[in-house]
């Protein structure tokens, strides 16, 4: 087998395959990428992560994203965590910068958690991107259900490097099926690059519990700029403050959206296993 080393990681559950292409330059394909990422037949997970050489001045590496169904994407909070803590044990130092299609990312790593700083929220309907102007996106005519009494209404809408769409609910997250509304709204044609859709709860000004059908990926254990999304939704909707613990399936999240506008996401990373795989076959090996 013509092999290529990979880590498999993790960050609350959410799942990642981490390939390091620096040296060589390697590019995938999205067969590969659906070979490897496959649950059944390959190493199985949410994405598919590639460390590469980084293109701009001061930077450590540049990391490239993709969803398991092949697609390539902007931004991964939690898949960023992952890649920072790599590469500041690699280095050797805790101060980390990265370079996605999103921008420029830092990084703090200490002990068992790492800090992301996520950058600037986007509210503009074009910025987020919607395919009809909203003025106010902090509500938006959507909804799932029967007009007079929508099982899902009016969600708060932004881009956090990708679109994101948060539905609040009063009462439990998981008393909705978002595995049947998920792929719907995902695929709404407000949402011309596809969204992210979460299901938010406020159970206090400090305290938000989410679930979240992410675009390419389908349900999820933890999606970090999902996480990020909820809290700034909730504090300029005045559900929240702006730091809160964002409870997710697969645990915990801090979230603050400082008063410089940048959105600050703390968690941990975890290394599972290490092996090899063929990416022209999906054959794949473990340590």
């Amino acid at each position: 087998m013509a092999g290529v080393p990979y880590l498999k990681m993790n960050g609350l559950g959410n799942d990642f395959v981490v390939v390091d292409a620096r040296a060589d330059g390697r590019k995938f394909t999205p067969d590969a990428v659906r070979a490897i990422t496959d649950r059944v037949k390959g190493v199985g997970a949410d994405q598919f992560i590639v460390m590469e050489k980084p293109t701009a001045p001061g930077v450590d590496v540049f990391m490239r994203i993709y969803n398991c169904d092949g697609g390539e994407i902007d931004a991964c909070g939690n898949a960023t965590r992952c890649v920072a803590a790599l590469v500041a044990e690699e280095m050797g130092k805790r101060a980390i910068m990265l370079q996605t299609n999103a921008g420029l990312l830092s990084a703090e790593v200490t002990d068992d958690l790492v800090t992301v700083d996520m950058g600037k929220p986007r509210f503009d309907w074009d910025q987020i991107t919607l395919s009809e102007e909203f003025a106010d996106t902090t509500g938006i005519e959507l909804q799932i259900g029967p007009i007079d009494a929508p099982i899902l209404h009016t969600p708060s809408v932004m881009s956090m490097g990708n679109p994101h769409a948060t539905f609040w609910v009063a009462d439990d997250v998981w008393d909705y099926a978002l595995d049947r509304f998920g792929p719907l709204l995902e695929n709404h044609p407000i949402f011309p690059e596809r969204a992210n859709i979460s299901i938010a709860q406020v159970v206090a000004p400090d305290h938000i519990i989410v679930r979240t059908w992410e675009r390419g990926a389908g349900l999820t254990r933890a999606c970090g700029t999902a996480a990020c999304a909820a809290l700034v939704n909730g504090a300029r909707t005045k559900r929240t403050g702006r730091k809160a613990t964002v409870t997710l399936p697969g645990g915990d999240l801090i979230i603050e959206w400082r008063a410089d506008d940048h959105v600050m996401l703390t968690g941990p990373a975890e290394f599972e296993f290490s092996g090899e795989f063929d990416p022209a076959t999906g054959d794949w090996t473990r340590d």
